[in-house]
């Protein structure tokens, strides 16, 4: 019994220590390119970890006559035997403002990023397909994000 025990604290300690390596960074800023079927919009993206799994996301993008400012909630996790490596899955809202007009959108995006170990660099790909709420509502399922972050902290 107490073998059982002793290993099953032994897993148990594994997993917190990997827990506290699914997140390889605190706060990463950099270029974001949403692309895909329609206009490539280009700006200023952060993201930043409120724990070890949960980030939290912002950008503005500038493309073809058009401003998208953008809010996003992710869960991150490390894929096991590949350092720096995250898978991560999320929502949120955007704003897209041109001619004239203002759409609401709800943007889910699933993901792969890298964080360089050696350097304070971070990589994201992820699939966002996008759906407009207003004037219609229309869903496009052919978009993607490339993210190029430094890492802060």
């Amino acid at each position: 019994m107490k073998k059982i025990l002793l290993a099953f604290t032994a897993l148990l300690l594994i997993g917190a220590a990997q827990q506290l390596q699914a997140q390889s960074y605190r706060t990463a800023g950099g270029l974001f390119i949403d692309f895909g079927n329609g206009a490539t919009l280009v700006g200023p993206h952060v993201k930043h970890f409120v724990n070890n799994h949960d980030a939290i996301q912002g950008m503005v993008l500038f493309g073809n006559g058009l401003t998208l400012l953008g809010a996003e909630y992710s869960y991150n996790e490390a894929i096991r035997n590949a350092p720096g490596l995250m898978w991560n899955i999320g929502v949120g809202p955007q704003a897209a403002f041109g001619d004239g007009s203002t759409d609401f959108l709800v943007r889910p995006a699933l993901g792969i990023e890298y964080k360089v170990p050696s350097a304070p660099i971070n990589f994201g790909f992820d699939w966002r397909p996008m759906w407009v709420l207003t004037h219609g509502s229309n869903f496009e399922a052919g978009r993607f994000g490339i993210a190029f972050r430094y890492v802060f902290h």
